[in-house]
């Protein structure tokens, strides 16, 4: 059974802390069998001080830590992120202990331990997007992506904030497992299998008018479209704005482009056609909206890494070349 070892450090948030248990110990086959393990730890066995007014008793010290096959660091402290030690020695000679091979995830600002230890050197990541800009600052060798809600770089992961962490997990359980179970997870969670848009939905921003209908109806409607063309012009009209106003609006809503949001669902579309029915490639590639078998080999592969047989033999549900945990990175 893969082993999830959630490492928390003194100051943790406990919001946090709690979102690998709840959705990787939910994640059930078939036949009701556990497919993860989840062990909490501390650097010492002891009781962990949160960010809140109480403590946290934990079972495990950090011989926990070269059991992993997955590791997660949810975030902690209560200083000045400049001030912070992220990296301090005990927590560095955990890290020593580390398995080769396995998968290290961050959750919000505990992407500086990562940073700090040199793991996310010349690689994409993500942080919570009001920490980005001192985030760049303090690593400047990390390529740092302020406005999605994680990043997967094949066995380092990294999550924006708070809620963001349930998005990476349920991305994990999906990459590990297929959509079938995240659905499962999903729905026994009461939370969203896969969310539109990034983080930078969620930058305060102001909003010219109070009373700015909402493109959310436009979104709903174009679901039903994907597989044909839809122009800008014909979402405006839907939405009876103008193309500057919907464009402005959507980016506001949804963190994107209407034209960055289509191709995103069309790839899910895709991708849901590919794991859940015997549709041929090129069939899939019309009712997904792209039209050819070419073009969407080119758009999975530029989105998630792998073409559209890789894929299919991958996450396929009860295909039993599927190898959890083997899939290519996205």
């Amino acid at each position: 059974m893969h082993r999830v070892v959630v490492l928390a450090l003194e100051g943790v948030y406990p919001f946090e802390l709690s979102i690998p248990v709840r959705i990787f110990a939910t994640a059930a086959s078939d036949r009701g069998e556990p497919l993860y393990e989840v062990l909490t730890c501390s650097l010492d066995g002891g009781p962990v001080r949160t960010n809140a007014d109480f403590a946290v008793a934990v079972e495990h010290g950090a011989e926990a830590v070269p059991t992993a096959d997955t590791l997660i660091i949810p975030p902690f402290g209560s200083g000045p992120e400049e001030e912070q030690d992220w990296f301090p020695p005990p927590l560095a000679e955990a890290f020593e202990r580390i398995r080769p091979g396995t998968r290290i995830v961050s959750i919000c600002t505990a992407s500086y331990v990562l940073a700090a230890a040199g793991l996310l050197d010349g690689r994409p990541a993500t942080t919570h997007w009001n920490q980005a800009d001192r985030f760049q600052r303090m690593f400047p060798q990390v390529d740092v992506d302020p406005d999605v809600l994680f990043v997967d770089d094949g066995n380092v992961l990294t999550a924006a904030g708070v809620a963001a962490g349930i998005d990476l997990c349920m991305h994990i359980v999906r990459r590990d497992h297929g959509s079938e179970v995240a659905n499962r997870v999903a729905r026994r969670c009461v939370v969203p299998p896969w969310r539109e848009g990034g983080q930078a939905q969620f930058i305060e921003r102001p909003v010219p008018e109070s009373t700015a209908a909402s493109t959310s109806a436009t979104r709903e409607w174009a679901l039903g479209q994907l597989h044909r063309p839809i122009p800008l012009t014909e979402l405006a009209d839907h939405a009876r704005m103008s193309v500057r106003t919907f464009s402005r609006r959507f980016r506001n809503e949804v963190g994107t482009t209407p034209g960055q949001w289509l191709t995103q669902q069309r790839v899910e579309l895709a991708r849901r056609l590919l794991e859940t029915t015997d549709l041929p490639v090129d069939r899939i590639a019309e009712e997904a909206g792209f039209g050819t078998a070419a073009s969407l080999r080119q758009h999975l592969i530029a989105t998630i890494g792998v073409p559209p047989s890789m894929y299919r033999h991958t996450f396929r549900t009860g295909d039993p070349a599927h190898h959890p945990g083997q899939v290519p990175a996205s």
